[in-house]
């Protein structure tokens, strides 16, 4: 079972959410942390004490991860990190975790007959980023969804993107396997996904699981990541057709200007996943430090 402050976690989002949203409609006038937390009607020591729970670190210097401007200078530093990375096919140091992802496609056939003969097991359970409705094969999981609407409709999309396959609902499940997705230690482990979509959706996706936690990438960077220069309109069509949250990192997309973009989940909690995973990394950097010492 997943742990009382993984649960805390999940419902501390809906507070740096709203903490977030404050940000965005006020970073012309620098908001102070009393002011944040006015907003969110807490004190800020309270504030304080939530965010560095659920990121790992001060307010301050979450919101300094979630800036317009950090994000160009990502993304100018990336550039060629990210072209070093993609031909070593090595990851760093950096990594949340070392949770390898390993990806299997649908067969057209089993696209076409709407997953007939394939048996799913689904749930809702939490995440750090609010509840998420996660379903799974033997083969892996096949959807990943935070709760951004009500769950009779998440369930519903669930059903019609696998209409003949059979579904079983298994809560308890869900909230294991989303333990091994977010663990709250570093763990070694693997994780299969079941992919359903074109040859190209398939390839876009297979590029950002290779994208390292806590970097950004832009559009156009991607699609010359891929080959394929040219195609940033069809790469931007293959992340908003992709049903597998934070495993496949849609989240790290951004734009060339450093704009956020959008997210399926909304933009908010993609700025929570780009800032919760800067926090990680920059933890990991100073343990690694320290170990040095």
């Amino acid at each position: 079972m997943s742990t009382p402050e993984f649960d805390e976690q999940s419902r501390s989002f809906a507070v740096v959410a709203r903490a977030i949203d404050y940000l965005r409609a006020n970073a012309r006038g620098q908001p102070t942390l009393e002011e944040v937390a006015a907003a969110v009607h807490l004190s800020p020591f309270h504030l304080q004490r939530l965010f560095s729970a659920w990121a790992g670190i001060s307010p301050k210097r979450f919101l300094q991860y979630v800036t317009k401007e950090h994000a160009r200078h990502e993304l100018a530093k990336a550039r060629d990190v990210l072209s070093v990375a993609a031909d070593s096919g090595l990851s760093s140091g950096s990594r949340l975790h070392d949770l390898m992802v390993h990806c299997e496609a649908l067969s057209p056939g089993e696209i076409r007959s709407g997953g007939l003969g394939i048996a799913i097991t689904c749930g809702v359970a939490p995440s750090p980023f609010g509840d998420a409705l996660i379903a799974w094969t033997a083969r892996g999981v096949c959807h990943l969804a935070f709760c951004s609407m009500a769950e009779p409709a998440m369930l519903a999309e669930l059903l019609a993107r696998w209409p003949a396959a059979t579904i079983v609902r298994d809560d308890e499940q869900a909230r294991l396997l989303l333990a091994r997705v977010f663990p709250a230690t570093p763990t070694r482990g693997t994780l299969h996904l079941l992919l359903r979509g074109t040859n190209f959706q398939i390839k876009v996706w297979e590029a950002l699981i290779r994208v390292e936690p806590g970097t950004l990438i832009s559009y156009g960077e991607l699609a010359r990541r891929m080959a394929a220069p040219h195609a940033q309109r069809a790469v931007g069509s293959a992340l908003a057709a992709n049903r597998i949250a934070y495993l496949i990192p849609c989240h790290r997309v951004i734009r060339e200007s450093g704009e956020i973009g959008s997210y399926r989940w909304g933009s908010s909690r993609k700025l929570a996943l780009l800032g919760w995973e800067a926090g990680i990394g920059e933890r990991g950097t100073r343990a690694a430090a320290g170990d040095e010492a």
